[in-house]
């Protein structure tokens, strides 16, 4: 029987059976958003890739209704678009201004919550990622990188909002989507990360000012760095 809203009895009280069907609907929308939305973000599901709702059906063993209803949430969040079927957003170069313009202001204020809620083991948690980056020479690009988004990352969350969270994912998967061509040379590596000892000393001392004006002003040189290696 289809899915149905909640439909009035003869005396004007709700039928509760549809309710309960409503409810067990959205319950399987948000689990198949959730991991639709982590494939995603991870590119385990590649930008570009079609995403056709039988498929995610059988393979989650839902219906359609709440497969289609999460894919209607993920477009709303700009992560999958629908022309012609569903397809995995692939973000243009040309967007990069308006990713690092999100990223500027979603990491500084939540860098200046976070200077205000940080406890001791997170700070150690912290320091243990920029003590690891500065051994940048001896690894990969990939492992830089991906030490690098779990600074950030952590700090975010530590911001203890959880709307920040879910922007800033979704501007670093606009910005990871690009598939930049930029190496930092030694000198900008170094500099980047003496940025991060910065905002970890002001989150240290509670400064929840400096906090945010070192957030940004890291945000603002990486967006130099990468628009300078672009327009040259």
């Amino acid at each position: 029987m289809p899915d149905t809203i909640e439909r009035e009895t003869t005396e004007g009280a709700p039928d509760r059976g549809p309710v309960r069907k409503r409810a067990g609907t959205e319950l399987l929308a948000a689990d198949v958003h959730a991991r639709l939305r982590t494939r995603i973000l991870t590119f385990e599901i590649k930008p570009g890739t079609r995403l056709v709702e039988d498929e995610i059906s059988a393979s989650l063993e839902v219906g359609r209704t709440p497969v289609r209803e999460a894919l209607l949430r993920l477009q709303g969040e700009g992560l999958v678009s629908r022309e012609k079927g569903w397809v995995v957003e692939s973000t243009d170069a040309a967007s990069i201004d308006r990713v690092f313009e999100s990223r500027v202001a979603i990491e500084g204020y939540a860098t200046r919550l976070a200077a205000l809620r940080t406890a001791p083991a997170d700070l150690r948690e912290l320091m243990a990622l920029v003590d690891e980056m500065d051994g940048f020479e001896a690894m990969s690009r990939a492992a830089l990188n991906q030490l690098n988004r779990r600074f950030h990352q952590r700090i975010v969350a530590l911001s203890g909002n959880p709307f920040f969270v879910e922007m800033h994912e979704r501007t670093q998967f606009h910005y990871w989507n690009m598939r930049l061509p930029v190496l930092f040379t030694r000198e900008q590596a170094m500099m980047t990360n003496e940025q991060h000892r910065l905002i970890l000393s002001a989150l240290s001392c509670g400064d929840a000012s400096a906090a945010e004006r070192h957030a940004r002003e890291h945000v603002a040189t990486t967006h130099r760095i990468v628009r300078d290696a672009l327009d040259g």
